[in-house]
């Protein structure tokens, strides 16, 4: 979906949490502020959202995609966590799982997976979906034991046919009840194939229609925080 982009929302946020101001005296009431709010910002959990364009809001303006939007509504309740966009555009299971190893080097309180969905455009070997998806997993359970799952189902047009699309579909309802996920049945329920709530090529949503995701997605994560 898209050309590779990169996120530079994780490297920015490594890079502000191990920064410190040395310029400041003991007694400077900003520097004291700026302790208090390194204080609360480590004190929020982790939630990272790991996928392709549709985690990294394709041709939209970063606090337009899904996980900006879920971003506010836990502040706007005031929750302890911190979301990642951890979504680049055009990513595979396969490319998802050579990368996964980076985004595991910090800790991940909730980890939301949002692949798969350029295999099946590409028809790649249902089977080979299925054990990168579940490398994924098995590398983020190993990295940290107590990280909260979640899948994200995904589902194709019957351009490969009716069978394969089925298939696909089946994939994620499987790995999720084998790996004790909490799943969202389909991430874009409400959203694909709705002309209106799509971009021109019909496949990436627009800001409507990622205000639209983002509900999908919080019926499910609201019940892990």
């Amino acid at each position: 979906m898209g050309s590779k982009t990169t996120t530079i929302i994780v490297s920015l946020i490594l890079l502000f949490s191990g920064c410190t101001n040395s310029n400041k005296k003991p007694g400077d009431s900003n520097q004291n502020n700026s302790v208090n709010d390194q204080d609360t910002t480590a004190k929020k959990k982790t939630i990272v959202f790991f996928g392709n364009s549709l985690t990294a809001g394709y041709g939209l303006s970063p606090s337009e995609a899904f996980p900006a939007i879920v971003q506010k509504k836990i502040d706007s309740l005031g929750l302890p966590y911190q979301v990642i966009n951890a979504g680049v555009s055009g990513e595979t299971s396969s490319g998802g799982n050579t990368r996964i190893d980076w985004i595991l080097r910090e800790p991940v309180d909730i980890f939301v997976l949002e692949l798969g969905a350029n295999d099946g455009l590409r028809g790649i070997l249902l089977s080979e979906t299925q054990k990168n998806l579940q490398a994924i997993i098995d590398k983020v359970k190993a990295k940290n034991p107590d990280t909260k799952l979640i899948l994200a189902g995904m589902q194709i047009p019957p351009n490969m046919g009716k069978r394969y699309a089925t298939e696909f579909r089946d994939i994620f309802t499987e790995l999720a009840s084998k790996n004790k996920m909490t799943l969202i049945p389909f991430l874009l329920e409400g959203v694909g194939g709705e002309i209106n709530l799509n971009q021109e090529d019909g496949i990436h949503p627009t800001a409507e229609g990622h205000s639209i995701v983002a509900e999908n997605v919080w019926k499910e994560l609201e019940k892990l925080l």
